[in-house]
Protein backbone atom coordinates (compact mmCIF):
# COMPACT_ATOMS: atom_id res chain seq x y z
CA UNK A 1 0.00 0.00 0.00
CA UNK A 2 1.33 3.15 -1.11
CA UNK A 3 0.71 6.45 1.05
CA UNK A 4 -0.80 9.85 -0.29
CA UNK A 5 2.11 11.47 -1.37
CA UNK A 6 3.76 14.52 0.44
CA UNK A 7 2.53 18.40 0.44
CA UNK A 8 3.40 18.94 -3.07
CA UNK A 9 0.71 16.50 -4.45
CA UNK A 10 -1.90 17.94 -2.80
CA UNK A 11 -1.16 21.38 -1.51
CA UNK A 12 -4.67 22.38 -0.37
CA UNK A 13 -5.45 19.67 1.38
CA UNK A 14 -2.48 19.04 3.25
CA UNK A 15 -2.66 23.02 3.96
CA UNK A 16 -6.29 22.25 5.56
CA UNK A 17 -5.20 19.28 7.51
CA UNK A 18 -2.53 20.92 9.03
CA UNK A 19 -4.50 23.98 9.98
CA UNK A 20 -6.41 21.79 12.06
CA UNK A 21 -6.76 21.83 15.79
CA UNK A 22 -6.54 18.55 17.85
CA UNK A 23 -10.01 18.77 19.92
CA UNK A 24 -11.72 21.16 16.88
CA UNK A 25 -15.37 20.58 15.98
CA UNK A 26 -15.45 19.64 12.49
CA UNK A 27 -19.08 19.04 11.11
CA UNK A 28 -19.56 17.18 7.37
CA UNK A 29 -21.52 14.43 5.71
CA UNK A 30 -21.76 10.72 6.28
CA UNK A 31 -20.43 9.47 2.67
CA UNK A 32 -19.61 5.70 3.22
CA UNK A 33 -19.86 3.35 5.94
CA UNK A 34 -16.95 0.76 5.73
CA UNK A 35 -16.58 -2.29 8.35
CA UNK A 36 -13.39 -0.56 9.27
CA UNK A 37 -14.45 2.87 9.46
CA UNK A 38 -17.20 5.93 8.38
CA UNK A 39 -15.86 8.36 6.03
CA UNK A 40 -17.37 11.70 6.48
CA UNK A 41 -16.96 14.94 4.07
CA UNK A 42 -16.32 17.75 5.69
CA UNK A 43 -17.74 21.12 5.52
CA UNK A 44 -14.99 23.41 5.14
CA UNK A 45 -12.59 20.97 3.75
CA UNK A 46 -11.61 19.82 0.33
CA UNK A 47 -12.11 16.69 -1.38
CA UNK A 48 -10.44 13.80 -1.65
CA UNK A 49 -8.76 12.83 -4.36
CA UNK A 50 -8.90 9.41 -3.37
CA UNK A 51 -11.64 8.49 -0.92
CA UNK A 52 -15.18 9.22 -0.19
CA UNK A 53 -14.27 11.96 2.47
CA UNK A 54 -11.47 13.60 3.97
CA UNK A 55 -12.83 13.05 7.66
CA UNK A 56 -12.48 9.08 8.57
CA UNK A 57 -14.21 7.94 12.34
CA UNK A 58 -12.92 4.02 13.78
CA UNK A 59 -15.54 1.77 14.74
CA UNK A 60 -14.59 2.77 18.22
CA UNK A 61 -14.60 6.20 18.36
CA UNK A 62 -18.09 6.23 16.94
CA UNK A 63 -20.37 5.67 20.35
CA UNK A 64 -19.51 5.08 23.73
CA UNK A 65 -22.16 2.52 23.39
CA UNK A 66 -21.74 -1.34 22.59
CA UNK A 67 -22.97 -1.23 19.40
CA UNK A 68 -23.56 -4.39 16.23
CA UNK A 69 -22.72 -2.60 13.16
CA UNK A 70 -21.56 1.03 12.19
CA UNK A 71 -24.80 1.54 10.54
CA UNK A 72 -26.90 0.72 13.90
CA UNK A 73 -25.04 4.35 15.19
CA UNK A 74 -24.98 6.59 11.74
CA UNK A 75 -26.39 6.19 8.11
CA UNK A 76 -25.19 7.65 4.52
CA UNK A 77 -26.18 11.35 4.64
CA UNK A 78 -26.25 11.85 8.12
CA UNK A 79 -25.65 15.20 8.82
CA UNK A 80 -22.53 14.87 11.90
CA UNK A 81 -20.51 16.88 14.19
CA UNK A 82 -16.78 15.56 15.25
CA UNK A 83 -14.09 16.27 17.09
CA UNK A 84 -10.85 16.56 15.36
CA UNK A 85 -8.11 13.50 16.48
CA UNK A 86 -5.11 14.05 14.54
CA UNK A 87 -4.25 14.94 10.71
CA UNK A 88 -3.18 10.98 9.30
CA UNK A 89 -0.34 12.08 7.18
CA UNK A 90 -0.56 8.76 5.36
CA UNK A 91 -3.90 8.38 4.30
CA UNK A 92 -3.99 12.48 4.07
CA UNK A 93 -7.04 12.55 6.56
CA UNK A 94 -8.79 13.86 9.64
CA UNK A 95 -9.02 10.82 11.89
CA UNK A 96 -12.05 12.04 13.77
CA UNK A 97 -14.59 10.80 16.84
CA UNK A 98 -17.96 11.16 17.04
CA UNK A 99 -18.56 9.65 20.19
CA UNK A 100 -15.68 12.51 22.29
CA UNK A 101 -19.07 15.14 21.80
CA UNK A 102 -21.20 12.98 23.34
CA UNK A 103 -21.04 12.62 27.37
CA UNK A 104 -19.13 9.37 28.55
CA UNK A 105 -21.82 7.97 29.94
CA UNK A 106 -19.61 5.72 32.34
CA UNK A 107 -17.94 8.92 33.93
CA UNK A 108 -21.63 9.91 35.01
CA UNK A 109 -22.24 6.57 35.95
CA UNK A 110 -19.15 6.98 38.03
CA UNK A 111 -20.13 10.22 39.52
CA UNK A 112 -23.50 9.09 41.36
CA UNK A 113 -21.97 5.73 42.16
CA UNK A 114 -19.57 3.55 44.48
CA UNK A 115 -17.85 0.53 45.62
CA UNK A 116 -20.64 -1.57 47.58
CA UNK A 117 -23.19 -0.35 45.91
CA UNK A 118 -26.33 -2.66 44.75
CA UNK A 119 -27.49 -2.51 41.33
CA UNK A 120 -30.09 -4.27 39.19
CA UNK A 121 -29.30 -5.24 36.04
CA UNK A 122 -29.41 -7.10 32.81
CA UNK A 123 -26.92 -9.80 31.02
CA UNK A 124 -25.60 -8.70 27.93
CA UNK A 125 -23.00 -10.98 26.89
CA UNK A 126 -21.62 -14.82 28.30
CA UNK A 127 -17.95 -15.18 27.93
CA UNK A 128 -15.77 -17.50 29.20
CA UNK A 129 -14.35 -15.87 31.91
CA UNK A 130 -17.92 -14.69 33.22
CA UNK A 131 -20.90 -12.52 31.92
CA UNK A 132 -21.64 -8.26 31.23
CA UNK A 133 -24.39 -6.57 33.10
CA UNK A 134 -25.50 -3.54 32.28
CA UNK A 135 -26.54 -1.72 34.80
CA UNK A 136 -27.29 1.55 33.23
CA UNK A 137 -27.60 2.89 29.47
CA UNK A 138 -24.17 2.43 27.85
CA UNK A 139 -22.89 1.41 31.07
CA UNK A 140 -21.56 -2.74 31.38
CA UNK A 141 -19.51 -4.27 33.92
CA UNK A 142 -18.13 -8.11 34.63
CA UNK A 143 -19.00 -10.51 36.72
CA UNK A 144 -16.23 -12.53 36.88
CA UNK A 145 -17.04 -15.94 37.01
CA UNK A 146 -15.74 -16.60 40.84
CA UNK A 147 -18.03 -13.42 41.49
CA UNK A 148 -21.42 -15.11 39.85
CA UNK A 149 -22.53 -17.77 42.75
CA UNK A 150 -21.09 -19.00 45.47
CA UNK A 151 -20.69 -22.42 44.71
CA UNK A 152 -17.90 -23.27 41.92
CA UNK A 153 -19.37 -23.39 38.28
CA UNK A 154 -17.96 -24.22 34.93
CA UNK A 155 -19.71 -22.17 32.81
CA UNK A 156 -21.40 -18.91 33.32
CA UNK A 157 -24.40 -20.28 31.16
CA UNK A 158 -24.34 -23.08 33.87
CA UNK A 159 -26.00 -19.81 35.93
CA UNK A 160 -27.62 -16.92 33.73
CA UNK A 161 -29.05 -16.79 30.20
CA UNK A 162 -28.20 -13.43 28.31
CA UNK A 163 -31.13 -11.31 28.88
CA UNK A 164 -31.83 -12.20 32.77
CA UNK A 165 -32.24 -9.41 35.14
CA UNK A 166 -29.78 -9.81 38.29
CA UNK A 167 -29.50 -8.22 41.06
CA UNK A 168 -25.12 -7.13 41.28
CA UNK A 169 -22.67 -5.45 43.46
CA UNK A 170 -20.24 -2.78 42.72
CA UNK A 171 -16.91 -4.08 43.25
CA UNK A 172 -14.45 -1.58 41.33
CA UNK A 173 -15.13 0.95 38.92
CA UNK A 174 -11.43 2.16 37.09
CA UNK A 175 -12.35 5.46 35.60
CA UNK A 176 -9.33 5.49 33.55
CA UNK A 177 -10.04 2.77 31.90
CA UNK A 178 -13.96 2.83 31.97
CA UNK A 179 -13.94 -0.98 33.73
CA UNK A 180 -16.55 -2.11 35.94
CA UNK A 181 -16.07 -5.17 38.25
CA UNK A 182 -19.33 -6.85 39.47
CA UNK A 183 -20.31 -9.41 42.11
CA UNK A 184 -23.91 -11.18 42.29
CA UNK A 185 -22.56 -13.29 44.95
CA UNK A 186 -22.14 -10.21 47.03
CA UNK A 187 -25.72 -9.53 45.88
CA UNK A 188 -27.47 -12.39 46.79
CA UNK A 189 -28.58 -13.13 49.74
CA UNK A 190 -27.94 -17.17 49.97
CA UNK A 191 -24.30 -17.26 50.68
CA UNK A 192 -23.12 -19.93 53.65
Amino acid sequence: MIGMGGPSENPELWAFLESLQCGEALSGTVTAIERFGVFVALDDGPDHPVFPGVGFITIPELSWRRFEAASDVVQVGQRVSCEFLQFDTWNLEARLSLRAMQPDPFQAFADGNAVGQKLHGQVTKLVPFGVFVQVADGVEGLVHLRELTWTPVEAPSDVVPVGDEVTVVVTEIDRERRRLALSRRQGSPDHQ
